[in-house]
C-alpha cells in the first residue's frame, strides 16, 4: 500500500480525536515531573482571582493555581478511568469468555449475577458502597470496575459463544489443552478487535461516571482533586473566574468525546 493510500484512511475525525488523546495523556505524563505551580499551595490571597501572568487560569476558591491542578487532576482522572476499565475488562473478559466455553451452570449463573449487577443503577450502586466503605481512590476504581465488568461480560459471552464451536477450538480441546489456553491462547487473540473498541467506549463511561461520584462529594477527596471535584468545588466562582469550573467540565467532555470519536473513526475505515 502507497503512503498516499495510507494517509488517505486517515479521516479528520481520527486525527482530530486522536490528537485530543494524545494531548491529555502528554498532559498526565507531564504533571509527574513538572507543573506550573504546586497544585496545593495558595498563589493569591483572593478566592477565584482572573488569570494574570504566571497563573495562567487564575486561581480557585481557596486561591491555588488552577492550571496546576487541572494538569493534577488530569493525571488522576486518566489514571484511575483506566484503571477501572483495565479491571473490567479483565474481570469481564476472562468470565464473559469463561461462561461461554463452559456452558450449563457456569454460564447460567455467571449471567444471572451480571443480569443483577446490569439491573441496578451505577450511581445509586457508588454511593451506597462509598458510604460504607469510605472514598478512597481504590474503592471508586473497584466499584467503576465492578459495575463496567458486567457489560464487558455480555460482549465477551456473545463472541465466544460465535467462537466455541470453531474447529480450531474443538482441535485445542482435543488436543488436551487447558482452559486458560483456550480462553487466552484462542478465543482472545480472534476477539482483541471488538474487546479494544469496547475498551475505548467504557473508558469514557468511567470518566463520567467517577466525575459524577466526585460531583457530588463522594468521589476523590481534598485536597486531591479529579475533574469532577474540580467543577463541583468551583461553581461558587462562576461569576469571577469561571475556569476554575468550566476548565475541568471542558476536559471531561474533550475526552469522553474524543473516546467516542475515535471509535466511530476506526470502525468507519474498518468498514471501508
Amino acid at each position: 500500500m502507497s503512503r498516499v493510500a495510507s494517509r488517505r484512511r486517515l479521516s479528520p475525525t481520527l486525527v482530530f480525536s486522536a490528537a485530543i488523546l494524545i494531548a491529555f495523556a502528554l498532559i498526565a505524563v507531564v504533571s509527574l515531573f513538572a507543573l506550573p505551580q504546586d497544585p496545593f499551595d495558595f498563589v493569591s490571597d483572593e478566592p477565584f482571582s482572573p488569570p494574570v501572568a504566571g497563573i495562567w487560569l487564575g486561581a480557585d476558591y481557596l486561591g491555588r493555581d488552577v492550571l496546576s491542578r487541572l494538569m493534577d487532576g488530569t493525571r488522576i482522572t486518566l489514571f484511575m478511568a483506566l484503571s477501572a476499565t483495565l479491571l473490567a475488562h479483565l474481570i469481564g473478559d476472562t468470565l464473559g469468555l469463561l461462561a461461554a466455553t463452559r456452558g450449563g451452570f457456569v454460564d447460567a449463573v455467571l449471567s444471572r449475577i451480571v443480569d443483577v449487577v446490569l439491573a441496578l443503577p451505577k450511581i445509586i450502586v457508588g454511593l451506597v458502597v462509598v458510604a460504607a466503605l469510605g472514598s478512597s481512590v481504590s474503592v471508586i476504581i473497584g466499584i467503576a470496575a465492578v459495575v463496567y465488568s458486567a457489560g464487558v461480560f455480555r460482549i465477551a459471552r456473545a463472541l465466544g459463544n460465535d467462537l466455541k464451536e470453531m474447529d480450531y477450538i474443538k482441535l485445542a480441546r482435543s488436543r488436551g489443552e487447558g482452559m486458560a489456553w483456550i480462553l487466552f491462547g484462542e478465543m482472545l487473540p480472534h476477539v482483541v478487535k471488538p474487546l479494544a473498541t469496547d475498551f475505548a467506549i467504557r473508558a469514557s463511561f468511567a470518566i463520567l461516571f467517577m466525575s459524577s461520584l466526585s460531583f457530588v462529594g463522594l468521589g476523590v477527596q481534598p485536597p486531591m482533586a479529579d475533574w469532577g471535584g474540580m467543577a463541583r468545588e468551583n461553581l461558587g466562582g462562576l461569576s469571577t473566574n469561571p475556569l476554575a469550573a468550566v476548565g475541568p467540565a471542558i476536559a471531561i467532555a474533550l475526552v469522553s468525546i474524543a473516546l467516542n470519536m475515535l471509535v466511530d473513526a476506526l470502525d468507519g475505515d474498518a468498514r471501508h
